[in-house]
């Protein structure tokens, strides 16, 4: 699933109001931590993280190795910080988050 733009910035601004839950430190990303962000992307559908001063890997890899491990999409990384997405299909759909939708031109 690719993000569009609109949906990235629509994504971007919901995290601003959440807080960090996911910390990357010098043990990398194991099982114990990718099972910590599977568990909260799918409570949650976005969460961000932020990778410690003494994690070997830059944000931008930790970002993308998590995403891949838990099957989520990277909508952001700035500075030591990033934000995950995926839509889960355990929320009541009123819970969920509605991505917007992009009108195609012809």
């Amino acid at each position: 699933m690719d993000l569009t733009s609109k949906q990235r910035s629509q994504l971007r601004s919901l995290a601003n109001g959440i807080d960090t839950i996911v910390h990357i430190g010098k043990d990398g990303i194991g099982p114990n931590l990718v099972k910590q962000a599977d568990d909260a992307l799918e409570a949650r559908e976005l969460i961000k993280g932020k990778v410690l001063e003494n994690c070997l890997l830059t944000s931008r890899e930790a970002a993308e190795e998590l995403a891949k491990a838990t099957r989520s999409e990277v909508v952001q990384v700035i500075g030591t910080k990033f934000v995950l997405y995926r839509p889960t299909h355990r929320k009541d759909k009123k819970d969920r988050i509605v991505l917007a939708v992009s009108k195609k031109r012809d």
